[in-house]
């Protein structure tokens, strides 16, 4: 099984507002970029699409080591929550909904595909790589480059 890296993240200009998402795929040293947005959106929705996006790239089951800096996307799948609260049919364990189930839904989906390890990296920080995605998200939602 190919190891890959992907690196993601999410930005919106007031939220929800205008929002873009940023991956980069790594394989043997070869980098591939992606982006994209949404006039209308949240930051959450943005760093779970970036996700998505980048593990849709993919063209056969690999090992993604997963660099992110939102918890929201890192804790939900690392430590089960996502998994629960579709269980109990999209609701968290405070009994409020689980917020974005339609996106949760398609990344259970692509983590029963792939297998992954999940890395929290902190943002606007010394990661150049996310850093890149941060710079490629709001890119998008700035310049409207779609």
């Amino acid at each position: 099984m190919k190891t890959v890296i992907l690196y993601t993240d999410g930005a919106c200009s007031g939220n929800p507002g205008p929002g873009g998402w940023g991956a980069i795929l790594e394989f043997n040293g070869v980098e591939k970029e992606l982006s994209g947005g949404e006039p209308s959106t949240t930051n959450n929705r943005m760093e779970l699409t970036a996700v998505i996006r980048g593990l849709e790239a993919l063209k056969e089951p690999c090992h993604v080591e997963l660099y992110s800096d939102s918890k929201y996307v890192i804790d939900g799948l690392s430590k089960g929550w996502a998994e629960g609260w579709k269980k109990r049919g999209w609701v968290k364990s405070d009994k409020k909904p689980a917020l974005n189930p339609d996106l949760w839904e398609r990344l259970l989906e692509l983590t029963h595909i792939h297998n992954l390890s999940y890395h929290w990296v902190k943002g606007h920080a010394d990661n150049p790589k996310n850093n890149r995605c941060d710079a490629l998200a709001v890119a998008w939602y700035k310049n409207d480059m779609g």
